[in-house]
């Protein structure tokens, strides 16, 4: 709905009766009103003449009587929960109801103090007529003005959920705005203290479920959740009763992400899939971070990815000598140089495109460098597309990790984390078994060599390239469906950021020889994950957007797992981080797989590499695409023992 501009000024009678948006002062209104009504009516019964003296001594000691009535009634029966701004026929009825028990008990009473001595019987329906009129008229009187002034507004009708402090500095914010884009016209609450009320003169109307009916009584055209600090099965709520609405909705970042502590209206965003999966923010040690990094050159390998460009953006803010980043994406590599040279114009940096694979390129960059701090993101990620790549999958996952490892020994850098995934526990694809023999070697290198080799494990990212969130969204936009492999698989997720942040916390505590798994809270059901994205495109799961399971994919598990069996995890100084021991592996035995892998690398002999894989890790095992949708895993190779 929206509205022409209107640049005069609010009319005196308007700025009189917005004084009137305060309680108290209604109150004082309406008890001024019984008063005046009182001595109208008589003024009336008496022709508009002089009162005599007995009737007016009697209505002068009966009036307070008529007072402490009327303005009890009134709180009985709720007169106050209607806002003028919004009065309608409810608030009509609520007065009459009001006015007719106000005038019987005041009947009643003065019957029984006075007899209806010197008063006149006719009195009393003249004075309940007035006072309908008295109190009926200026709330529909302002209402009226109102409404006029908002219809010559530029802007928007803004619902706002929560009628907090946030929610509260959001409205004056809007109020405030002389382009007026968008005005504030009621709050929803779940906080029942809060209904009733107003903010800022903007009344709180009820609570979530008020919403859709809200919507079509006040002619909104956008809701706006201000509830940062919510939970998130709060935000599943009140997301689910805005989808109902088909109109727009918009939220506020979350709490840890409003660092200036304004609230503005610039800050509103579309509601992602984030706000509903209930990660907490994360603190890290960012003194201990600060320690590993500022004043450090830092190597990022596949730093133009979506781990990498993430961790490239938080070094940068913490001041290091220098950021090499190796990216064998040309595109990537232009991306993430242009945004730090943008964000941090002072920022020392080295761009290199190239594969981490590639032995030569790396020793030029170690030399010419000379890093303190190697974070290895780099590798393919992609499972079903990765199985039919065993030889691509080896030489970049595997043997690039080994040349970088390597060469991080060979020229002293303090710190080398390698970046691992879920998937890595227990494989049942190349890209977990490539991953294990990586987290193996760094593990057994960190025996032999002055710098320290920690990995830090996790699972899904969200929103990272190439990951379901992308893809589910390009399904919806194009209307559906939406394709999942099978209803019941889960995976876990984090954010990119939280991900990052705990990547570097971990590096910097790292003694060596460590593998971090970092805390992925509960796993989410993947269906659910779809739903929940189909809502917030403003869409019904299964009625406007149909989601179809397709079947698990060749090396795909229902579950993913964070330990072996035999990892026992252990607390660290961050709630977010735990620690796992490595297990002993033959080096002699390792070194010889290693060769092996570039042997056969070299042969392109793709079952070598897989019983080379199945040799190292004896719990690998693979799921082929004809396998039944309900099995987790199917063995490819009988597993020989170590």
């Amino acid at each position: 709905m929206k509205h022409p501009r209107f640049n005069g000024r609010s009319p005196l009678l308007l700025q009189i009766l917005d004084k009137l948006r305060f309680r108290p002062l209604v109150v004082i209104h309406d008890v001024l009103m019984v008063a005046i009504a009182w001595w109208a009516a008589y003024w009336l019964r008496f022709n508009l003449g002089t009162i005599p003296g007995a009737e007016y001594r009697q209505a002068l000691a009966m009036l307070p009587v008529l007072l402490v009535v009327q303005a009890v009634i009134f709180q009985v029966l709720g007169l106050y929960r209607g806002l003028w701004r919004f009065a309608s026929i409810p608030d009509l009825i609520r007065i009459t109801k009001s006015i007719f028990f106000g005038v019987l008990i005041s009947i009643t009473i003065i019957f029984l103090i006075t007899r209806m001595e010197d008063i006149p019987r006719s009195v009393f329906p003249i004075y309940g007529l007035l006072l309908l009129t008295f109190l009926g008229g200026p709330r529909f009187l302002y209402r009226w003005i109102r409404d006029w002034r908002s219809a010559s507004k530029v802007g928007e009708y803004v619902l706002i959920v929560g009628a907090g402090e946030t929610g509260g500095d959001l409205a004056r914010n809007m109020l405030r705005d002389t382009a007026r884009s968008y005005v504030p016209v009621a709050f929803v609450d779940d906080d029942s203290s809060r209904h009733d009320t107003d903010v800022y003169g903007i009344p709180v109307m009820g609570d979530g479920d008020a919403i859709p009916d809200l919507v079509k009584k006040l002619g909104i055209d956008l809701i706006v959740i201000a509830l940062p600090g919510a939970k998130a099965s709060q935000m599943r709520r009140i997301v689910n009763i805005c989808s109902r609405t088909n109109l727009p909705f918009r939220t506020l970042p979350r709490m840890h992400d409003l660092l200036s502590g304004q609230v503005t209206i610039s800050e509103l965003r579309e509601v992602s899939i984030e706000d509903l999966l209930g990660r907490e923010p994360v603190t890290i040690d960012t003194d201990r971070v600060h320690e590993a990094v500022t004043g450090k050159a830092v190597l990022v390998t596949g730093g133009g990815g979506s781990i990498g460009t993430e961790l490239c953006m938080q070094i940068a803010k913490f001041a290091p000598r220098e950021l090499i980043i190796i990216e064998h994406s040309e595109i990537n590599l232009y991306n993430i140089e242009r945004q730090l040279r943008e964000a941090f114009p002072d920022l020392e940096l080295c761009s290199i495109l190239g594969s981490t694979a590639d032995p030569i390129l790396v020793e030029d960059a170690m030399r010419t460098h000379s890093p303190n701090l190697v974070l290895h993101t780099a590798a393919y990620k992609h499972v079903p597309l990765l199985e039919n790549q065993a030889r691509v999958a080896v030489k970049n996952n595997l043997l690039g990790t080994k040349t970088v490892a390597d060469l991080s020994d060979q020229y002293g850098c303090d710190v080398f984390a390698l970046i691992s995934t879920d998937k890595a526990v227990n494989p049942t694809n190349l890209l977990g078994a490539t991953k294990r023999v990586a987290e193996i070697y760094c593990q057994s290198l960190d025996a032999r060599s002055n710098t320290r080799f920690v990995t830090v494990r996790f699972g899904n990212v969200l929103d990272s390239a190439g990951s379901v969130v992308p893809l589910f969204r390009s399904q919806i936009r194009a209307g559906g469906p939406v394709h999942v492999t099978h209803p019941e698989i889960t995976r876990y997720f984090m954010t990119i950021p939280e991900a990052c942040q705990l990547i570097l916390q971990a590096t910097s505590m790292g003694e060596g020889g460590e593998i971090f798994v970092l805390d992925m809270g509960e796993p989410i059901k993947i269906r659910d994950l779809a739903e929940e994205m189909i809502r917030l495109s403003g869409k019904t799961p299964g009625e406007d957007i149909e989601i179809v399971y397709s079947g698990l994919r060749p090396g795909e598990k229902l579950h993913e797992e964070m330990f072996y069996e035999l990892e026992t995890p252990i607390g660290t100084s961050s709630e977010k981080i735990l620690l796992v021991r490595n297990r002993e592996v033959n080096y002699p035995r390792l070194q010889e797989a290693m060769a092996n892998f570039e042997a056969r690398c070299q042969a392109n002999d793709i079952e070598g590499l897989i019983s080379e894989l199945s040799a190292l890790v004896p719990e690998y095992t693979v799921r082929s695409a004809e396998a039944g949708k309900d099995s987790n895993v199917l063995p490819l190779v009988k597993k020989s023992a170590r």
